[in-house]
């Protein structure tokens, strides 16, 4: 599954091109264009980000802020106004990023990929997803170490760590600019077919037994198998 972005906004017209420009990216999309709305598809959703107007009817991107507090989803805000206050304010009522309009998409898809990242090493770190079992298969996060059936298995940093991506998320799919966006980091201009290119060798070093651990899904890139949960510690 996609990485969910609710965007919220009562412009159609700005909500039109940034849910048409993240599509293209490999996100899936909600809309909302009134607070109350964007309350109820943040519950029927459940989106990792939402991009939020502060100025809003019915209920403002602030009142937002507040009654998502505690809640695991990252929050960018998008502002008319050059107000510091307002921004200080939306950062303190829980927002972690803000832009003011009009912006750049091109600045828009950075800071959602940036806070995307952000959130899956936070959440990692939160859930303390340190080893990985499935049968003989043994992944330690902390050593840094694959095992299997006892053996270790060499990979490099950028191997492991997709690796790790992909089964400490089972079943969940990643397009192949998303894992270059999180495994590579922006910093990285190559293309998509290094992502190829690692799996492949992922693969063939698991061995037939274990290989299958990382799925090809047509259309949009790698995930890792589901039934991995049972047998994590």
């Amino acid at each position: 599954m996609s990485e969910k972005i609710l965007i919220v906004d009562d412009e159609k017209s700005i909500v039109d091109v940034l849910a048409y420009t993240l599509k293209k990216e490999g996100y899936e999309i909600e809309r909302a264009y009134d607070g109350k709305t964007a309350l109820e598809k943040v519950i029927s959703f459940e989106p990792q980000i939402v991009i939020l107007d502060l100025m809003l009817p019915i209920l403002n991107g602030f009142d937002i802020c507040k009654r998502l507090e505690g809640k695991n989803i990252g929050i960018i805000m998008l502002t008319a106004k050059n107000d510091i206050v307002d921004k200080i304010l939306g950062l303190e009522l829980g927002a972690d990023d803000y832009l003011t309009k009009p912006f750049d998409i091109r600045e828009v898809i950075a800071r959602v990929k940036s806070l995307s990242r952000r959130f899956k090493k936070n959440i990692c770190e939160k859930e303390n997803i340190n080893e990985i079992k499935i049968r003989d298969f043994n992944l330690n996060l902390r050593q840094r170490i694959v095992t299997v059936k006892g053996e270790e298995i060499e990979l490099t940093v950028k191997e492991f760590d997709v690796l790790y991506l992909l089964l400490s998320n089972a079943n969940r799919a990643y397009s192949r600019n998303q894992l270059l966006d999180i495994v590579w980091g922006m910093e990285y201009f190559g293309g998509t077919r290094t992502v190829d290119t690692h799996i492949q060798r992922v693969r063939k070093k698991l061995g037939d037994e274990y290989e299958n651990l990382i799925v090809t899904v047509h259309g949009i890139g790698y995930k890792g198998i589901g039934e991995l949960n049972e047998g994590w510690n």
